[in-house]
């Protein structure tokens, strides 16, 4: 079973294309965003989460990096809910906590079929801007736009931290290893008790 899939979105204010390989190691051959963070965010899943993922994206960055984020996170979602297909096999649920620093994030996935982000991170006034022009708001934008076109469940919570890279670093890798446990294949049928997600 290849669990594989190539996306594609082009709008007026942006395009993006990204190839996701499930069973992979990890390996990151081409991100390419206008968005110097968010590539590596991109690397980071891909990295810790054990899957190969592949992203060139093109936007009006001259605005803002929003609808960047905002497309690539709704093509990543995409991408990885046609990879897994069916579902049947998968853990579905994954978790991790990860540190960085004097930051520690908690996350939770869930490939229920149903999309709902919960993001719990306070902050402070230092983490407003992760770096240069990009602002922390952005990460939920694009844990949102993840969760609607998977579709899956995400519960992101930042329980301490007061450096906002160091925030944000910490809850992708929470993340990708969130859903590296949840992608895993351990036999057996659709994980839930309808029969199917």
């Amino acid at each position: 079973m290849t669990r594989t899939a190539v996306l594609e979105r082009r709008t007026k204010e942006t395009s993006v294309r990204a190839t996701v390989n499930l069973d992979g190691d990890g390996t990151s051959s081409r991100i390419e965003t206008p968005v110097g963070f968010l590539s590596h965010m991109i690397d980071v899943i891909a990295r810790h989460g054990r899957a190969d993922i592949d992203v060139i994206a093109t936007g009006d960055t001259f605005i803002d990096y929003h609808h960047t984020v905002e497309d690539v996170g709704l093509v990543l979602g995409e991408a990885f809910g046609k990879a897994l297909g069916d579902k049947a096999g998968i853990r579905r649920f994954g978790h991790a906590y990860v540190p960085l620093d004097e930051s520690l994030a908690r996350v939770v996935v869930d490939f229920s079929g149903r999309p709902y982000l919960v993001f719990d991170v306070p902050l402070d006034r230092e983490m407003l801007l992760i770096h240069k022009d990009f602002p922390f708001a952005l990460v939920e934008e694009f844990f949102k736009s993840f969760a609607n076109k998977c579709p899956c469940n995400i519960h992101v919570d930042l329980i301490r931290g007061r450096n906002g890279h160091h925030a944000a670093e910490a809850i992708f890798k929470a993340f990708a290893i969130a859903l590296r446990e949840a992608k895993q294949i351990v036999g057996g049928g659709v994980p839930s008790t309808k029969g199917v997600i």
